[in-house]
């Protein structure tokens, strides 16, 4: 939610990614310590949430559909934005599941360490599933890559190569709150990576990354995905955006193809199906977006997904099932 009158003293964010990336956080982190004797293969499968991994020593490959196998190196982090199925593996021709050969030892909360003996070299992994607590970049999540590499974008970002090397030096030398510590690096690791990727995307002049890109429209579309809920109007939106009414309107529709109101109902319904897969009831969705009522949220969702608030919440599960990350 944009409030002027509630932010007169906070710096004003220079453009609307940095005031989507002000308020990036990652919740319910599922984070594992993996120390594996070669061979070892681990699959992971699709999930909604984001995943990364980072290597902190010895040998690990990881294969998508997409790319194929891939070497990692020592100090490397890489991020699946979308949490594609996935392996990882000491080598590309070890086959099985290492997993279920693991000691798997849980020291409370969503932390455990995972351990497979062996007389072969360690790699020693840590890997993590996250939600993000920014609905402003559920769309810009959904256009990235399946995976990025840190290594690869380091050379664009002066912080990443730092903050890789100081993972590594925690990871290796593990104590109290290790697991805190490193969740905080991947915080800023990811929203770096996130942001790096944006600027090397190009410069295209339509679509989400364009508006997002736009000093006006995008101050409008952040503020609209920060807070869905709110009671939205073509005349809030533009003065959000520093524009006049038929201004910012006929922006809003060059640059993304539909008028804000369209936008912003659909942006509604994809989190009413999100919030509905977590079996939140019907009229507490309708409450949280913003509508006065269970009857007019349950029209409006059959209107523009054309099914049912209750048969979608009746038929999606909203169970990811993560057990440390992996």
């Amino acid at each position: 939610m944009v409030d002027r009158s509630s932010q007169s003293s906070t710096p004003v964010p220079t453009d609307a990614l940095s005031e989507v990336l002000q308020d990036f956080r990652l919740s319910g982190v599922n984070y594992g310590r993996c120390e594996l004797r070669d061979p070892w293969s681990i699959a992971f499968p699709q999930q909604q949430l984001l995943r990364f991994h980072f290597v902190s020593e010895g040998p690990c490959w990881i294969h998508t559909e997409a790319q194929g196998w891939q070497e990692l190196q020592h100090g490397d982090l890489v991020l699946l934005p979308q949490g594609v199925e996935h392996r990882l593996a000491s080598k590309p021709d070890v086959v099985g599941d290492s997993l279920k050969s693991c000691q798997v030892t849980k020291f409370g909360g969503n932390v455990c360490e995972v351990v497979q003996e062996g007389t072969g070299s360690t790699s020693t992994l840590f890997c993590g599933s996250m939600a993000l607590d920014a609905n402003a970049l559920n769309p810009l999540i959904a256009l990235m890559p399946s995976i990025i590499k840190g290594c690869d974008v380091a050379g664009n970002d002066p912080v990443v190569g730092p903050l890789l090397a100081a993972m590594t030096v925690e990871a290796s030398q593990p104590q109290i709150g290790s697991a805190t510590v490193l969740s905080r690096m991947a915080d800023v690791l990811v929203a770096r990576l996130i942001r790096c990727w944006v600027n090397c995307s190009g410069a295209s002049t339509s679509g989400w990354l364009a508006a997002i890109r736009d000093p006006h429209i995008g101050r409008a579309l952040a503020a609209m995905h920060r807070d869905p809920g709110r009671d939205w109007t073509l005349e809030t939106l533009a003065g959000v955006a520093g524009q006049s009414r038929s201004i910012f309107a006929e922006r809003f529709s060059a640059i993304l193809g539909e008028g804000a109101a369209r936008y912003l109902a659909r942006l509604r319904m994809q989190l009413a199906r999100e919030l509905l897969g977590q079996n939140m009831s019907v009229a507490k969705v309708a409450s949280q977006l913003g509508y006065e009522s269970e009857a007019s949220f349950a029209r409006a969702f059959k209107r523009i997904t054309s099914v049912s608030p209750g048969v979608v919440r009746r038929t999606i599960s909203g169970r990811t099932d993560i057990e440390f990350g992996l």
